[in-house]
C-alpha cells in the first residue's frame, strides 16, 4: 500500500486559470483585469460549494505577483515568487478561514499584517474564506481597513451565503458569482482523470456520479475516489449506482412502459422490488418525478439541452417521449408532486405511494379494462379521433346507439381485444372563427381540447361516456337548449367543491347565448378570464353534458367593471343606512359612532 497516495480533488486541483473547470467566462475576465492592471483592491467570490472559488483565488493571486507571466496571462510558475506559492511558503498571501475565526481579535490581527508591505513582489494578497461566517462586531472591525487599504493589499473573500455578508462590506468589492458546473464539464474532466490514473471508466457511470455531484466538481472528484476504489479501477455503471445507492433509471423507464400499457399490477409489483432493494418511499417519489420531467423535456427538440446525461441515455428518453402527450406529463407531475408534500403526513405511506401509481396508469386511458390474460388493459390506438382521449373496447351490447346519418363513419368493433399498443391523442375537433361569431376586442374564446384528470367515480364515468359518444369522425353535434348548459354548468358546480376559486366565478357569471354552439361570460376581472380558459375540465364537461363538441365560451371582462372601484368603510356604511333604516337605529340605540 502507497502512503503517497493524494485524494484526486488534491491531486488535480488547478493551478491555472486555463485549467479550470466550467469557469470560463469568470476566469477570462480576471485575466484580462491583471494583463490591463486594473485591479480592485476587494474582491467577493460567490457560489455553491466546491465550483473553484478558493482555487481561483489562488491562482488570482500567484498570477499578479509573477514577475514573467505568459502571453494568455498565466503565471510562469518558474518565477521565484510562483515557486514559493507552489512550495506554500509564499509570505504574499495569507488565508484565513472566517468559519473559525470569526472573532473582532482575528481581524485585528489580520489588520495589523496589512500594514506589512510585501518583501517580495507587487503585491500582498488576504483571502478570506467563508466570510458570511464573521461576526457583526468583526464585519465592523473590519470596513475601514477594506474601504482604504495600503496601494499594496488586495482582499479576496469567498462565500457560498453572498444573502448573509452585509451590504456595506459588500458595495466595497467587485463581485463575481460562480456558476454550478455542468454534468458535461464534471463529465469530461472525469475523463481526463482517468486517462491519468489508467482507470477504466464506463461513460454511464461517470455520468452518475456527475448527476450525484450536484454541480460541484469537488464532491465528483470525491465520489469518483469512493467509486474506483470500491471496483478496483474498473468502473462500471452497476458498480457505480450500487456503491453510490442511486436507482436505476431502467426501472423507472419499465413503469412509464406500465403507464402507457394500463398495468397496475405490474406497477405495483415494480414498486414493491424498489422496496425490497431497500430504497426509501419518498427517494422514489422524487426519483419518478424527475424522470417524468426529464422525459417532458426529451418530448420537445427546443428543451432537450435541459437534459444532463449522456447521448445514450438521452435517446432513451426522447423515444419514450414520443410515446406520451403534454397533458399526461402536466397531470403526472402534479400527482407526484402532490404525494411528496402529504408524504410526511399520511399514516399508511405505502398506500400512498401505491395510490399515486394507480393514477397514473389511469391518466392514459381511465375506462380501459384491465385484461385477465395479460394484467393490463387493452388499449386500441386512435388513427384519428375528434376527443383528446384513448378508446377503449367495451362489449356489442353496451355500445351507444348509432344515429343513422353518422354510422357509415364508424369503424366496425373487433371481437376481441388487441394487444396493448402506444395511445395516440388526437385534439377534439373545434369549430374555427370564420365558422362563428367574431369575439369582441378582449374577450378570450376557450375552445380546449379535453383533458383526462382522474380524480373519482362521477368523472371516470363521464369520462367514459365521453369517450364512447366521442367515436363519430368530426365530433359530437346534437343540439342543446341554453337551459341545459345552464343545468350542467350549475351541475359543475356542486360537484367541485374543491376549486373555490372557479367556482365564485362561475356563481358570478352565467353563460349568454350568441349562437347555437357559442355562448358569452362575462367576468369581473383578468384573472377570472384565465381561470376559465385554464380549466380544460369545464369545457369537457359541458360538451359531455350537451352532448356537442362544438360549443365554445367567450370569456371577457364585463365592461360594468371598467370603472369598479373599491368602496370605503364609510361608504359602505352610508350605503348600508340608505338600504336599512333599522342599521342607523342600532347605531343610536347602542351610543356608537363610525371613525
Amino acid at each position: 500500500m502507497s502512503s503517497n497516495y493524494i485524494v484526486s480533488a488534491r491531486k488535480y486541483r488547478p493551478s491555472t486559470f486555463r485549467s479550470v473547470v466550467g469557469q470560463s467566462s469568470l476566469t477570462h475576465t480576471l485575466k484580462n483585469a491583471i494583463a490591463s492592471g486594473r485591479l480592485a483592491h476587494a474582491y467577493l467570490f460567490c457560489g455553491p460549494r466546491g465550483v473553484g472559488k478558493t482555487t481561483c483565488a489562488r491562482i488570482f493571486a500567484k498570477t499578479i505577483n509573477c514577475t514573467n507571466p505568459t502571453a494568455e496571462g498565466e503565471a510562469c510558475n518558474e518565477c521565484e515568487s510562483c515557486r514559493a506559492f507552489n512550495e506554500q511558503r509564499s509570505y504574499n498571501i495569507t488565508e484565513l478561514d472566517a468559519a473559525s475565526n470569526n472573532s473582532v481579535d482575528n481581524i485585528r490581527d489580520l489588520t495589523d499584517q496589512v500594514r506589512i508591505p510585501p518583501q517580495t513582489g507587487r503585491y500582498r494578497v488576504f483571502i478570506i474564506d467563508e466570510v458570511h461566517m464573521l461576526s457583526a462586531a468583526a464585519y465592523n472591525a473590519f470596513l475601514k481597513t477594506l474601504e482604504e487599504p495600503p496601494e499594496y493589499a488586495i482582499f479576496i473573500l469567498a462565500t457560498t451565503e453572498k444573502q448573509k455578508v452585509i451590504p456595506t462590506i459588500l458595495s466595497r468589492c467587485q463581485i463575481y458569482d460562480f456558476t454550478r458546473i455542468t454534468v458535461p464539464d464534471i463529465v469530461q474532466q472525469l475523463q481526463y482523470i482517468c486517462a491519468e490514473e489508467g482507470i477504466q471508466a464506463e461513460p454511464a457511470a461517470l455520468n452518475v456520479i456527475a448527476q450525484k455531484a450536484d454541480g460541484a466538481l469537488r464532491d465528483a472528484l470525491s465520489i469518483f475516489d469512493q467509486v474506483a476504489a470500491s471496483s478496483d479501477n474498473n468502473i462500471t455503471y452497476r458498480s457505480a449506482i450500487d456503491n453510490l445507492n442511486v436507482l436505476d433509471y431502467e426501472y423507472y423507464f419499465r413503469l412509464v412502459e406500465a403507464f402507457l400499457a394500463v398495468d397496475v399490477p405490474t406497477a405495483l409489483l415494480i414498486y414493491k422490488e424498489i422496496r425490497d432493494k431497500g430504497f426509501d418511499s419518498l427517494f422514489f417519489v422524487n426519483g419518478l418525478a424527475q424522470h417524468l420531467r426529464d422525459l417532458m423535456v426529451a418530448s420537445s427538440p427546443q428543451t432537450r439541452d435541459l437534459l444532463e446525461m449522456n447521448e445514450e441515455a438521452r435517446e432513451r428518453y426522447v423515444v419514450q417521449a414520443a410515446q406520451l402527450n403534454s397533458a399526461f406529463y402536466y397531470r403526472a407531475l402534479d400527482l407526484c408532486n402532490r404525494c411528496d408534500l402529504d408524504y410526511r403526513t399520511v399514516t399508511n405511506k405505502q398506500l400512498s405511494v401505491e395510490l399515486l401509481l394507480i393514477k397514473l396508469c389511469q391518466i392514459v386511458a381511465p375506462t380501459a379494462a384491465p385484461n385477465p390474460n395479460q394484467g393490463g388493459g387493452a388499449l386500441r390506438k386512435i388513427e384519428a379521433a375528434p376527443a383528446a382521449r384513448p378508446q377503449t373496447h367495451r362489449p356489442a351490447k353496451e355500445v351507444a346507439p348509432t344515429p343513422p346519418a353518422e354510422a357509415a363513419a364508424i369503424p366496425a368493433e373487433q371481437t376481441s381485444a388487441p394487444a396493448p399498443q402506444p395511445v395516440v391523442v388526437a385534439p377534439a375537433t373545434t369549430p374555427t372563427m370564420a365558422s362563428s361569431p367574431r369575439a369582441p376586442y378582449g374577450s378570450s374564446r376557450v375552445m380546449l381540447t379535453p383533458s383526462l384528470r382522474i380524480s373519482g367515480k362521477r368523472e371516470e364515468d363521464e369520462t367514459a361516456k365521453s369517450a364512447e359518444s366521442s367515436t363519430v369522425v368530426g365530433g359530437r353535434r346534437e343540439p342543446f337548449t341554453p337551459e341545459q348548459l345552464l343545468e350542467a354548468w350549475q351541475r359543475y358546480i356542486d360537484e367541485h367543491p374543491k376549486e373555490p376559486i372557479l367556482i365564485t366565478t362561475m356563481h358570478m357569471s352565467k353563460p349568454r347565448r350568441v349562437s347555437d354552439t357559442v355562448y358569452e361570460l362575462e367576468v369581473e376581472n383578468q384573472g377570472q378570464v384565465s381561470f376559465i380558459k385554464g380549466s380544460t375540465e369545464l369545457i369537457t364537461a359541458l360538451r359531455n353534458a350537451v352532448n356537442n363538441d362544438m360549443l365554445a365560451l367567450e370569456v371577457r371582462v364585463s365592461k360594468d367593471m371598467s370603472d369598479h372601484r373599491i368602496w370605503s368603510p364609510r361608504e359602505v356604511a352610508n350605503d348600508m343606512m340608505s338600504r336599512n333604516p333599522h342599521f342607523e337605529k342600532f347605531l343610536k340605540d347602542f351610543d356608537l359612532s363610525l371613525a
